[in-house]
């Protein structure tokens, strides 16, 4: 069973704080012989001081910087697909898919984020490893407008709605069930947050905060039981705490942004998150939402800085699910799902929104992940339907 589990880590700063997850899975009795750990920085970071880390630390793992990038690219002949990855963003998460993609010996993935801390008192590793293992009752959640406000549970105290929560959906009626879950149902595990929520810039700029965090505050007293939501809802999934078994990757590509000619940002795992919970409803999976909690320490910044980024995308955002919702209902992989979205992102019309021209980029480079993983594991039946060119930088 060693390395079994492969720990995406994008930083440029403050990668001491896997030291704490380290102490985390020590203090838990999780076994650190099965993480490696990707580490997906930049050529200017200390990626000498970030491998001493690991080596001090005796946990297996290997730092990416652009280079580093670039030469992993050569060696497995998909340079020219380099350009999926967009370089100084956070979607540079989706290199440690292609990179656990390339080696079959990791059945589960984490996405960690630099800016947090796990729970001493709460098995971060191993309660997520539950949670892809969970079989039984779970309570389920849906609304009246599709969306499923993964805060609900407090909603009524706090007032919060998480990033890339389309603001069409808000006010919804909340319902709630239990359903049945079988083994191996479970294919994502998301944690939520404690202390700084993750909320958009203009959800931020209503709370009254100027510096990108948010006055309004979670605790773990805003939590209540584990849940999913129901068939045919959709949620935010954000990417800073969260597990997903390997055969999620080919629908779990986290999109390009910030390198782009409209601008977008900050809508990457967000958007995956919504392409993900659209190929579970199709093949029948699930996602698991609640613990392990995280403490989310976001460091100061512009809030405008930050709206900057989200403006671009914000009217795309209200449309996305209606976009992809119903696509690839005959469907019978993640690749055939995802290919069903991406295809009616890359040839749709989109010019009646700001920037939809950016939905057809999109889906381009949607199609361009599917031929990566397809060259990096010739054979897998990931290959695109038809001749493509492939999409420019």
């Amino acid at each position: 069973m060693n390395q079994d589990i492969c720990v995406i880590v994008p930083t440029i700063r403050e990668y001491e704080c896997m030291r704490s997850y380290f102490a985390n899975a020590r203090d838990h009795g999780f076994d650190l012989e099965r993480l490696h750990v990707v580490l997906v920085t930049e050529d200017f970071c200390e990626t000498e001081e970030m491998e001493a880390m690991l080596e001090d630390e005796g946990v297996s793992g290997e730092v990416f910087d652009g280079s580093r990038r670039e030469e992993w690219y050569e060696a497995h002949d998909v340079a020219e697909y380099g350009h999926v990855v967009p370089a100084a963003s956070h979607a540079e998460t989706s290199f440690g898919l292609l990179y656990m993609w390339a080696h079959d010996e990791f059945d589960y993935g984490f996405f960690i984020d630099d800016d947090t801390l796990p729970h001493e008192d709460e098995d971060f590793f191993g309660t997520h490893m539950e949670n892809l293992a969970f079989e039984g009752e779970i309570e389920s959640v849906s609304s009246d407008e599709q969306w499923v406000n993964v805060l609900y549970q407090n909603a009524e105290e706090h007032g919060l709605y998480p990033r890339g929560y389309p603001y069409s959906a808000m006010d919804e009626t909340v319902e709630t069930g239990t359903t049945d879950i079988a083994g191996g149902e479970v294919v994502a595990s998301q944690g939520l947050w404690t202390n700084v929520p993750d909320l958009d810039a203009v959800r931020i700029l209503m709370d009254g905060d100027l510096e990108g965090q948010a006055q309004t505050r979670t605790s773990s007293e805003d939590f209540g039981e584990d849940f999913v939501a129901a068939r045919n809802n959709y949620l935010t999934v954000c990417s800073m705490n969260l597990a997903f078994r390997r055969e999620v990757i080919p629908a779990f590509y986290q999109l390009p942004m910030d390198e782009n000619e409209w601008d977008v940002g900050r809508f990457d795992d967000i958007w995956s998150g919504v392409f993900l919970k659209r190929a579970c409803d199709v093949l029948g999976k699930r996602i698991y939402n609640g613990a392990p909690l995280c403490e989310h320490n976001k460091a100061p910044r512009s809030t405008f800085d930050d709206l900057n980024n989200e403006v671009p995308g914000l009217e795309l955002n209200e449309h996305l699910w209606r976009v992809i919702d119903e696509t690839g209902s005959d469907a019978d992989s993640y690749a055939a799902v995802f290919e069903a979205m991406a295809r009616e992102l890359a040839d749709g019309d989109w010019d009646d929104y700001n920037n939809g021209a950016f939905f057809n980029h999109v889906g381009e480079y949607m199609l361009d992940w599917l031929d990566c993983l397809a060259t990096l594991r010739p054979g897998a039946g990931l290959e695109t339907d038809g001749p493509r060119v492939v999409a420019d930088d």
